[in-house]
């Protein structure tokens, strides 16, 4: 299939309703946007990402992460473009972020999985909300909600098959097992699922992940002998739904790959692998001026001119996403060219040494982009900051608004 789409000049930020307003605008109430800076999202690109993920999945259905305010894109309208473009389920880490999509009226099936005693497990069965499982304590919180509520909660049984995080022992599993039959006969719950989470799928080939599915496909045995019979197992992560088939199961939960990123960059890029980045950032140049050779450049001066040249200062910092640990390695696009940061990267800006360059206040700086024009990607600037593409498009911070493009999904307006 084609993943080229039209560019459509449609902003899409009204419309989301209050309290998702903050979600779409890229910032909480209060806290002011930079005008001078956008990270604009291309939520066609969404559709196409998960499309293409749909197809890859075969008979599996698809669920779309957007936990982490979907990765920095905005949570309420890319869960709306990701059921557009064909997820039939929807994934979060915490309780509130699901209770935020039920509020702003995002259908779907939606499960919450990183999960404390703590949390208003109420709230979330009454909302319909899938919750995770991985010890005896998280069963009895979900029958305790159940019964406040008077409503069955849904619950998927978290099995450890080696990632050393989350879910329940080989030794454990059995015990978590038997008390979610109990409450399931006693028509407190209904386990509706079974899953447990890949360690190393972004290294395609490695024996880890064929261990991985022999206790998962053990332990998924183990629940249907105590007469439980969920509606999904799952496992794959973006790196397994692209690289390995045979963990797809009945549902896979793709999180990078939906925003148009490699999970697998060392492999393939969002090209090779039919998707296209969303996430567009970029910002206007608040100062231009020609310096001396020896300039020494932002603090420490860590970058010193070797010549007389013109440096464009960026009014984008660590306060707003751009990692320190770029500094004298992040790319960026001004006049048609890519420049490297110079010196070290500030709470709120920095510099880049454009040479001879012609450029004035205001001109657009892209940090990172789909490519079109010979920017960076985020991949490149992961590189830069030794660091993973998840974690650049993440920390973008509150005070760069989102903008969409692409047209909206329905039930946006």
């Amino acid at each position: 299939m084609s993943f080229g789409m039209a560019r459509e000049a449609e902003n899409v930020e009204a419309g989301y309703g209050a309290a998702a307003t903050a979600v779409a605008d890229g910032h909480p109430p209060g806290v002011a946007g930079t005008p001078h800076a956008r990270a604009r999202i291309d939520l066609a690109a969404i559709r196409a990402n998960v499309s293409r993920l749909c197809d890859t999945a075969g008979s599996a259905e698809v669920m779309a992460v957007v936990k982490a305010d979907a990765y920095g894109h905005g949570a309420v309208p890319v869960a709306r473009a990701a059921l557009a473009g064909g997820a039939t389920w929807l994934g979060v880490a915490g309780m509130r972020e699901a209770l935020a999509l039920r509020t702003a009226g995002v259908p779907g099936r939606l499960l919450a999985w990183l999960l404390t005693p703590g949390d208003d497990w109420s709230a979330a069965v009454a909302a319909g909300v899938e919750l995770s499982a991985g010890a005896p304590w998280a069963v009895r919180a979900a029958v305790r909600a159940a019964q406040a509520v008077d409503r069955p909660a849904l619950l998927h049984l978290e099995a450890e098959t080696g990632l050393g995080r989350g879910g329940a022992a080989a030794g454990d599993w059995q015990t978590l097992v038997d008390s979610a039959a109990s409450a399931e006969a006693a028509g407190y719950l209904r386990v509706v699922g079974v899953w447990s989470h890949l360690a190393r799928a972004d290294e395609p080939g490695h024996p880890s992940c064929e261990r991985q599915l022999e206790i998962f496909r053990d332990a998924a045995g183990i629940a249907r002998r105590a007469g439980l019979a969920p509606d999904v197992l799952h496992l794959s992560n973006s790196a397994a739904t692209l690289t390995l088939p045979e963990a797809h199961f009945d549902l896979v939960r793709p999180g990078l790959a939906v925003y148009g990123l490699s999970p697998v960059p060392d492999l393939a890029g969002p090209s090779e692998l039919g998707l296209r980045p969303a996430m567009t950032l970029t910002a206007r140049l608040a100062s231009v001026k020609r310096v001396p050779a020896g300039q020494g450049v932002s603090y420490g001066h860590r970058y010193r001119t070797a010549r007389e040249t013109t440096l464009g200062l960026v009014p984008l910092g660590y306060a707003d996403g751009v990692p320190r640990h770029a500094s004298q390695a992040g790319p960026v696009l001004v006049a048609g060219r890519q420049h490297t940061v110079a010196g070290t990267v500030c709470m709120d800006q920095f510099v880049v040494d454009l040479g001879d360059a012609s450029a004035a206040p205001g001109d657009e700086a892209v940090l990172f982009g789909p490519g079109d024009r010979g920017e960076p990607g985020v991949a490149d600037w992961a590189r830069a900051a030794r660091t993973i593409s998840h974690e650049i498009v993440t920390r973008i911070g509150a005070r760069v608004p989102r903008t969409y493009t692409g047209g909206s999904a329905p039930g946006d307006h």
